[in-house]
């Protein structure tokens, strides 16, 4: 069975560590620190572009030379305010150093051309709605293809109501045929709301050679090598995630599921 679910490896510092090579992809890493006031971590960026991204608290970044200040502003992430996050490109140093207990995601993936450090947001990043029905939910895009600072990552968060169902119609984006579709690897950084239940998602091929449903709880990531990759929250538990997602072209273009794509 493909070790698609990864749970948290603690409670306290580094509790995430995706790595190409870890995944068996080639293109996307993620790391995820768990911080208390006055706690510091410092990373070298090495070949990859990163975008960090304050999920939940506040932390003063040295990053590219620069002091950036404070960044961060909600202590919750179902609050659903825009994140504050910091793009560091490759061949640069970054540091944080907790002001409050916090929670930083590192989106990892291959740099290129070496743009400037920026900051990304909370200007800019407005929530947004998409889908109907029991098919909504809602979006902040912190770096998307419309967004030219970027080598190649594309990062956004997203929230499923309780009882919705979210990244459906179920969809691929697994080859090279571009502008029919992009290869892009994805990962599913999942929060719940309450903390103690649960969220579905499922990831399988049209022919069912990958197809492995899996019960997230609270702080898992899930792992999308390929295939299609729908989720749901159970009613009375809101969910979040942070979408990471790169391949070789910045491009996100996806096919539907044959069984949904009259839903498009």
């Amino acid at each position: 069975m493909p070790d698609l679910l990864k749970r948290p490896f603690g409670t306290h510092g580094k509790v995430h560590q995706i790595t190409p090579e870890s995944a068996g992809w080639r293109y996307v890493g993620f790391s995820l620190y768990r911080l208390r006031t006055g706690e510091s971590v410092t990373e070298a960026t090495g070949s990859n572009e990163a975008i960090l991204v304050m999920v939940e608290g506040k932390a003063e970044f040295i990053a590219a030379g620069r002091e950036w200040g404070e960044l961060g502003d909600r202590m919750s992430v179902f609050e659903k305010t825009p994140p504050h996050c910091l793009y560091v490109p490759n061949g640069e140093d970054w540091e944080a150093c907790a002001t409050t207990d916090c929670t930083i995601a590192v989106c990892l993936a291959p740099g290129k051309s070496g743009h400037d450090a920026r900051r990304i947001g909370p200007d800019g990043i407005a929530l947004t709605q998409r889908g109907e029905g029991t098919n909504t939910r809602y979006i902040n895009n912190i770096a998307m293809e419309n967004e030219d600072f970027c080598d190649s990552l594309l990062v956004t968060e997203v929230f499923t109501p309780a009882g919705h169902w979210s990244s459906f119609p179920s969809h691929r984006h697994d080859e090279g045929d571009f502008p029919r579709i992009t290869y892009l690897e994805e990962t599913y950084y999942h929060r719940i709301d309450p903390a103690n239940g649960f969220g579905i998602q499922r990831v399988y091929t049209d022919d069912l050679t990958l197809d492995e449903t899996m019960a997230l709880h609270d702080g898992d990531v899930v792992c999308v090598p390929r295939g299609h990759h729908p989720c749901g929250a159970l009613h009375g538990f809101e969910m979040y995630y942070l979408n990471v997602m790169a391949g070789p072209l910045r491009k996100w273009r996806f096919v539907p599921a044959p069984e949904v794509a009259h839903l498009m």
